[in-house]
């Protein structure tokens, strides 16, 4: 049995090397990646900066007592929140007192006009005086001049002195009312200067009597209200603080880099090179502002840029842009879209037109300073590129590539340089890039 075994084996072993087939050599062709890509083009583009800031009132306003006074009346919703319209009467203080003053300073005027008056008829009556003097004077001196003209045998000596008399008392009472009307202008003078303290007076008492009303200037949201009626207060006593409703700022905190390559693009048709004020030079009603309430998804407000605040922020080294928002309470729907008020945490987004079309591609499409493009030959080529900046997932090329460069947007693994593939263009993400590079949603 063993050795049958064994022949048996040792048949089967021929025959399988008899009818054996020689290995074929087959060659598969390798698979050839197909991969996404876009032709790289000069695009119009947005340009942007973002940066977060507090709202505040463009304008508010602390009311604070100049005269003191009881409160004899006070608006019924003068409370914390409420909303009141531009010249409401929000608070009075007693005028009685200032009245009063008016009332003592104007008879005080009435009398000085009086006398100034009888001053002027005064005046007048001295010099048609002073010149009746002044002609009996003349007769006085022609009749001594006659006498001692004479001889004595005509005129006796006590004649003469007589007349001599006649004359020094007609001399004296010229020079007397001469006198009289010098001093005049002195007497006019001092009575104006006590015209014009009388009416300094009663000009302070007016002042002191509008300062008993506070009337709301504009449109307002009050503050802190800190006075009752019936209430006594001093002069410098703050009575209640209230922000303008009519407009709001926010200083954002803007980083330097993309404040500087946004003011790049401001044009300046009329830029004045020694101007000190930013506003002067560039033109800053190009730059489009929108203000987002952060927390809030959808809510949102128009602004303009107004300045550049002075300095760097000492915290985060970033610059201080100035936006306004006017009519923040206009579009307000609570509780779904709040009016901006004082506080409110935002979001600001600045935005320009760059003066020259940027090249764009993805940011994902640029692997460590290197794109991946299309070469001769369908071949992936690595090229090196200096990317100028980062925007919304875009990255804009300054140099590497050139209008009409098809870029890879797929991330081939491996990537191999000079590797065969089959490029299929992405039409839709190259729509998608140049709206978002412009500025619209994607």
């Amino acid at each position: 049995m063993v050795l049958s075994g064994l022949a048996a084996g040792l048949v089967l072993a021929v025959l399988f090397v008899a009818n054996r087939q020689a290995p074929t050599h087959g060659e598969t062709p390798s698979q050839m990646p197909t991969l996404a890509v876009i032709e790289v083009r000069a695009v119009p583009f947005r340009l942007e900066a973002r940066g977060h800031g507090v709202a505040r009132p463009a304008e508010t306003w602390q009311a604070i007592a100049n005269v003191s006074g009881r409160v004899v009346e006070r608006h019924p919703n003068l409370e914390s929140g409420a909303l009141l319209p531009a010249g409401t009467l929000l608070l009075a203080l007693d005028p009685d007192r200032y009245r009063l003053a008016i009332g003592e300073a104007e008879a005080e005027l009435a009398g000085l006009a009086a006398e100034r008056a009888q001053l002027t008829a005064e005046a007048e009556n001295t010099r048609r005086l002073l010149d009746l003097e002044r002609e009996r004077l003349t007769l006085a001196e022609q009749e001594l001049s006659r006498f001692e003209s004479l001889t004595p045998s005509v005129v006796s000596r006590s004649q003469l002195d007589e007349q001599r008399r006649g004359t020094l008392a007609q001399r004296q009472a010229v020079a007397s009312l001469d006198n009289q009307l010098r001093l005049l202008p002195s007497r006019l003078r001092r009575l104006e200067a006590q015209v014009e303290r009388a009416a300094t007076r009663r000009d302070q008492a007016r002042r002191d009597l509008e300062d008993t009303r506070f009337v709301a200037p504009y449109d307002l949201r009050l503050g802190e209200v800190e006075v009752e009626l019936h209430q006594h207060v001093g002069a410098g006593r703050r009575l209640f603080q209230a922000d303008s409703i009519e407009a709001a700022e926010v200083e954002a905190q803007v980083p330097l880099e993309m404040l500087r390559r946004l003011m790049a693009a401001v044009p300046h048709p009329k830029r004045r090179e020694q101007a000190l004020d930013i506003g002067e030079r560039l033109d800053l009603s190009a730059i489009r502002a929108e203000v987002f309430l952060v927390g809030a998804e959808g809510v949102r407000w128009s602004a303009r840029v107004t300045r550049v605040a002075s300095g760097l922020d000492p915290g985060t080294r970033t610059a201080r842009v100035v936006v306004t928002i006017d009519d923040p309470y206009r579009s307000a729907e609570p509780p779904e879209r709040p009016a901006l008020q004082r506080d409110m945490y935002v979001r600001v987004h600045l935005s320009a037109d760059s003066p020259e079309p940027l090249m764009v591609v993805p940011a994902s499409a640029v692997h460590q300073g290197e794109v991946y493009r299309v070469g001769e030959g369908e071949r992936l080529e690595r090229r090196r590129v200096e990317v100028a900046f980062e925007q919304h997932d875009l990255a804009v090329i300054r140099e590497g590539l050139v209008p009409g460069d098809l870029v890879i947007v797929d991330d081939p693994v491996p990537a191999v340089d000079g590797m065969r593939l089959v490029p299929r263009r992405d039409d839709e993400l190259a729509h998608r890039l140049r709206r978002v590079a412009a500025g619209e949603a994607p």
